[in-house]
């Protein structure tokens, strides 16, 4: 990973409107995902993750309370220079500052090896969210 790159840690009155714009282009605009689906009102009970590079921001992450990670998008432009990775790797150490055993995401089938990589292992049948195929995926933290 480029070691110029920042990940801060912060909660939706922090990081919102630049994660916003993200998941904007990224599900919204790029994959089609519907507005109300994107908007879930979640987001001010979780923490959320930014990947910046010379304080612009391309990716970001959330944690759910109950150590659900999600809404994870790299801008296309910056795809590749590990920010997924970096992104995943601060959420999950988050949820291990958290006392949570294990976290849990919903990965989109072309993803999966990406989490697999990261130790994420693949449960339950695929199926659709936002009309994308996904699958369930866990990673125990006492591991």
């Amino acid at each position: 990973m480029d070691t110029s790159i920042e990940i801060c840690e912060g909660d939706w009155s922090a990081l919102g409107e630049a994660a916003s714009a993200i998941r904007r282009l990224v599900f919204i605009e790029e994959q089609r995902v519907p507005q109300e689906e994107e908007w879930d009102g979640r987001d001010p009970e979780c923490r959320h993750f930014l990947a910046l590079h010379d304080n612009l921001p391309l990716g970001t992450a959330r944690l759910l309370p109950d150590a659900h990670i999600g809404r994870v998008a790299v801008l296309a432009q910056a795809r590749g220079l590990g920010i997924g990775a970096a992104l995943m790797r601060a959420a999950i150490e988050a949820a291990r500052r958290d006392g949570h055993a294990r976290v849990e995401l919903a990965a989109q089938t072309h993803a999966l090896a990406f989490y697999e990589h990261l130790g994420f292992v693949a449960f339950g049948d695929e199926f659709l969210d936002a009309g994308i195929p996904h699958r369930n995926m866990c990673l125990d933290l006492d591991a």
